[in-house]
């Protein structure tokens, strides 16, 4: 008879149908060990969204839907991996541990992302083989015996909603259950530092950052995982990507309720759209450097002044945009600045990129971000400040060539609804549709419904 580990998530609605998951499910699993769960769940980008890369203040607000991943030890020098997800052509997935861990070593993460990528259909699997990966390079977490690890996940895949993040820290989370269960040679995770220490949920979401960034190969900031470690159920959480400080979580006001409407046009930051906008942006950052706009009195009172938000919307505006171009092929940035300096995307010589405009959208969103807060905070009724906005955000990224008609769309119904209780509306994440944030009365679900 197996037992599960319970007590972090007892309390969480959605935990007694995931028993009920794991009893349908009992054939995959062992009788005689343990099973630890973790709950990680998927997040709404209220406002921020790529600004994250940038150093930008963001506030993302957890969902109630979650992943659970239930980690068991096994004899068998394998990883088995199951995922429940409705669709997938390869729901079981196989590893050797001796093909993961060479010679008790871990690959490296090009190597790793190339064979945990090879076959499209079962790619899902990088999202969990890759936190054990990244435990063994970042912390010296290897894996004494095999591991079977099923993965159930509620939150929609491709919408935006943060899906991946969910799966890598729900992961990532049972892992370390599994290592703080056992320890000497009877462990089924060993560290190789003699005194290891547990990890923090800031310091799993960043591990988690490193999977998606490393393994997966998707260029995503760190908020998602950030979210998903450390969001407050029913709160906004105030998460300054400088790379990670936590502000403390903002509450709605009760005479206000955020909603998510699926677009129907699934997102993935992995898409060429997402990747060529952060290239963009870091090599508008490289010229700024150039420029040694950085090194302006202005910002060297802030020991975050490398971050392209810590230039101001009126700095930029004056001084600085007509000296970044609106575009510039690949090799022609190359020849002349050797490099963004952003070790997760790399320049394509033969691409054009925009530039200024994904320059812009940074500075001008960590402004937006931070009056929504204010605003938020205040004692008054500034509903359809806090919509326009939105509207704003959701404009920026239109021009940065992250929208989308079927996000448009949702936007311009919204428009039509600013008289009957609805203030704003915007594309979320990493944009090229997915789910639009809508922000209204409390009492305004009728109008969301039509």
């Amino acid at each position: 008879m197996w037992q599960v580990d319970r007590a972090p998530h007892a309390g969480t609605p959605d935990f007694e149908r995931f028993l009920a998951t794991l009893n349908a499910e009992a054939g995959f699993f062992r009788t005689d060990a343990p099973i630890t769960v973790a709950r990680a769940p998927g997040r709404l980008d209220l406002m921020g969204g790529i600004a994250d890369y940038s150093g930008a203040l963001v506030l993302e607000l957890p969902l109630g839907v979650a992943t659970f991943a239930a980690v068991q030890p096994d004899p068998e020098p394998v990883l088995t991996l199951v995922s429940l997800e409705v669709g997938l052509d390869q729901p079981q997935v196989t590893i050797p541990l001796s093909v993961l861990f060479p010679g008790g070593q871990a690959l490296g993460y090009a190597q790793a992302r190339a064979l945990l990528n090879a076959d499209p259909r079962a790619s899902w699997a990088a999202y969990v083989a890759g936190v054990l990966v990244v435990l063994a390079h970042e912390r010296g977490l290897l894996p004494q015996t095999g591991l079977r690890i099923l993965i159930d996940s509620a939150v929609p895949a491709g919408k935006g909603v943060s899906s991946s993040a969910a799966i890598e820290v729900a992961a990532m989370s049972a892992v370390l259950g599994v290592m703080s269960r056992g320890s000497g040679k009877s462990a089924s995770i060993q560290s190789l530092n003699p005194d290891p220490q547990p990890l923090a949920p800031r310091e799993i979401a960043m591990l988690c950052q490193k999977v998606e960034n490393l393994v997966v190969g998707a260029p995503c900031g760190v908020m998602d995982q950030m979210t998903s470690a450390l969001g407050e159920q029913g709160r906004l959480l105030a998460l300054l990507c400088q790379p990670a400080e936590v502000q403390g979580s903002v509450a709605l006001p009760p005479e206000l309720a955020v909603w998510g409407i699926d677009s129907g046009i699934r997102h993935a930051v992995s898409g060429a759209d997402y990747g060529s906008v952060r290239v963009g942006a870091f090599m508008g950052r490289r010229m700024l450097l150039e420029r040694e706009v950085f090194n302006h009195e202005e910002h060297k009172r802030s020991a975050t002044h490398s971050y392209l938000v810590s230039v101001t919307p009126s700095l930029w505006e004056q001084q600085l945009r007509q000296h970044v171009p609106l575009e510039i092929l690949g090799a022609d940035f190359l020849a002349r600045y050797g490099a963004t300096g952003d070790d997760i995307t790399t320049v394509d010589p033969a691409r054009i990129y925009a530039v200024r405009q994904p320059t812009a959208h940074p500075i001008y969103e960590h402004q937006r971000v931070q009056l929504f807060r204010a605003l938020l905070q205040a004692a008054t009724d500034n509903g359809h400040l806090l919509g326009e906005l939105m509207f704003q955000s959701h404009a920026s990224y239109s021009a940065c060539g992250l929208g989308s008609a079927g996000t448009d769309l949702l936007i311009e119904l919204v428009r039509d609804q600013l008289g009957g209780g609805l203030y704003g509306a915007k594309i979320t994440g990493g944009g090229s549709g997915g789910t639009v944030a809508v922000l209204g009365r409390s009492d305004a679900a009728a109008a969301v419904q039509r």
